[in-house]
């Protein structure tokens, strides 16, 4: 079964889980049958490794994490998937990827010229 982990950076405002937690339950249905779940790099909870362990525990054998950072970085480059091939190691049989950060999507123009329009 496959799993979504939308993964966020984190933040100490509460707002900021709670626009996560909308975003994941859209997402949620949209793609009816596919596990949805989001964790945090840093400071919030559920961390990653707790948010695959959540994927896991619901019946997911492929993991897609899915990267809520505008553009490539540190975390982007190194510590995702430093944790990712941690999980990797702790969960050998199941299938793991790593989206591309939202900037490098083709439609992020619009959505900034949107963005720009409605300012």
């Amino acid at each position: 079964m496959k799993a979504i982990l939308l993964v966020s950076h984190g933040s100490r405002s509460p707002k900021t889980k709670e626009e996560i937690s909308v975003l994941a339950g859209l997402i949620r249905q949209r793609l009816p049958g596919v596990i949805v779940e989001y964790a945090f790099l840093e400071i919030e909870a559920p961390n990653i490794p707790q948010g695959i362990d959540q994927c896991v525990s619901q019946g997911a054998t492929e993991i897609v994490v899915t990267l809520n950072f505008l553009n490539a970085g540190r975390h982007v480059d190194e510590d995702i998937p430093a944790i990712v091939l941690a999980a990797q190691k702790k969960y050998p049989q199941f299938k793991f990827t790593i989206s591309k950060p939202i900037g490098q999507h083709p439609q992020i123009p619009n959505l900034f010229i949107d963005l720009i329009n409605n300012a």
